[in-house]
C-alpha cells in the first residue's frame, strides 16, 4: 500500500480551502483541514502532518503566531505561509518566525503543487543528510543537530537564520549575490524580495559579530551581496 504524505491545510475561506484540498488530493497527497489557529495547533499534534499550508489571517490565533508557537515547541514541520498580495512585511515576519516558504493569493493549482513538492524535497534532504562539523575560528556549527557555538557558548537561531549561516559557512570566502542566497535558502528562482536576505544577515551579525559595524565574518560587498570570511 502506498504511503501518502499528509498536508495540513489551515484556511478559513471555504473556497480556498476546497481548492487546496482538491489540488493536493489530485497530486496524490492526503489532506487534513483546519479553519482557525487553535484547531491547527491541535491537529499538528494529533495528525503529525508532513507539511502545513498556513493562512496568515486566521480566527482565534493568526498564522504568524501559530508558526511562532510551533517553532517554540521544536516542531519543525515545513510550513508554507499564505499571504495576500502586497503584504511584503508579513512575508518577512512569517519567514523570520520559521516558515519555509510563502505563496501570494491568488495562486494557481500548478504553483501549489510545485511549491509543496519543492519544500517537501528540501525537508527530506535535510533529514537524510549526515554532515560534518562546520568551523571557522571560534564559530562552530553542527548542521544535523541544529546547534551553533561561539567561543564555546551555544547561540539560538531561527530556522532560516540557521540555514543561511550553514550556507555561508559552506561557501567561505566566496562572494554571494542576494539572488543566489534567495534561491539557495528560500528556493526563490526569481529576482526580488532581497530585503528578506538583508534582514536575516542583520540578525546573524547581531548574534555572531562582536562589532556589527566592523564585522569579522559577514562582509557586505556593495552593489553585489555578501561574503562570509573565514579559515577553511
Amino acid at each position: 500500500m502506498e504511503n501518502k504524505q499528509k498536508i495540513l491545510i489551515v484556511e478559513d475561506e471555504q473556497s480556498i480551502q476546497k481548492l487546496l484540498k482538491f489540488t493536493l488530493e489530485q497530486a496524490n497527497y492526503l489532506t487534513v483541514l483546519a479553519s482557525d489557529g487553535e484547531q491547527a495547533i491541535q491537529l499538528v499534534l494529533d495528525e503529525t502532518p508532513d507539511l502545513i499550508i498556513l493562512d496568515l489571517m486566521l480566527p482565534k490565533i493568526d498564522g504568524i503566531e501559530v508558526c511562532k508557537m510551533l517553532r517554540k515547541q521544536d516542531i519543525e514541520t515545513p510550513i508554507i505561509m499564505l499571504t495576500a498580495k502586497g503584504e511584503e512585511m508579513d512575508k518577512i515576519i512569517g519567514l523570520e518566525m520559521g516558515a519555509d516558504d510563502y505563496m501570494t493569493k491568488p495562486f494557481s493549482p500548478r504553483e501549489v503543487t510545485a511549491r509543496v513538492k519543492a519544500v517537501l524535497r528540501r525537508s527530506g534532504e535535510k533529514t537524510s543528510q549526515t554532515e560534518s562539523v562546520l568551523k571557522t575560528g571560534q564559530l562552530v556549527v553542527y548542521p544535523e543537530r541544529f546547534e551553533v557555538y561561539l567561543n564555546e557558548r551555544q547561540l539560538e537561531f531561527t530556522r532560516k537564520e540557521f540555514d543561511l549561516l550553514v550556507y555561508f559557512m559552506r561557501h567561505l570566502n566566496r562572494v554571494l549575490t542576494r539572488d543566489q542566497l534567495l534561491q539557495a535558502v528560500w528556493n526563490y528562482d526569481f529576482a526580488g524580495d532581497t530585503r528578506i536576505v538583508d534582514v536575516h544577515v542583520s540578525h546573524l551579525r547581531d548574534k555572531i559579530e562582536e562589532n556589527t559595524r566592523k564585522p569579522r565574518y559577514i562582509k557586505t560587498m556593495r552593489g553585489v551581496g555578501y561574503k562570509f570570511e573565514g579559515q577553511i
